[in-house]
């Protein structure tokens, strides 16, 4: 993987999902994956399919005030990337920055899978990770 300093079509691809996370509607965030994408996250059950996705993460947004998502930064081969990422929001115990990594899996200029291996408290997200599963 190359550290390209320009960002790549794949990264500008994550780059709207993101935006769409933060400001969009479902159906704009839908229309940055593959029709049958997944999401597998060790948080929750996988994620299925874009509408399902799209609705998802709108529902993460509502659920803490308006959080906004940004890239921090990206590593892409062909097909795949690795992405940095922060998550800005608010709790009913104030403001919080949560910063993650995730894996990706492209399809015809499309998401098709993302994967990411590590958990968090969602009661407190700003208190980072808890655990990696393959720390064990």
């Amino acid at each position: 993987m190359t550290d390209d300093p320009t960002p790549t079509k794949r990264i500008h691809l994550v780059r709207a999902y993101f935006e769409a996370c933060t400001n969009g509607r479902a159906e704009d965030i839908a229309s940055c994956f593959t029709h049958d994408a997944v999401i597998y996250d060790t948080n929750h059950s996988p994620i299925r399919g874009r509408t399902a996705i799209g609705a998802f993460w709108t529902g993460v947004r509502n659920r803490w005030a308006g959080a906004i998502w940004v890239t921090d930064g990206g590593l892409e081969d062909g097909d795949v990337a690795a992405i940095e990422w922060s998550m800005h929001g608010l709790t009913e115990r104030g403001r919080f920055v949560f910063r993650g990594s995730e894996h990706y899996r492209f399809e015809a200029d499309l998401i098709a899978e993302i994967r990411q291996y590590w958990t968090f408290d969602a009661e407190e997200p700003g208190s980072e990770l808890l655990g990696y599963q393959y720390d064990r």
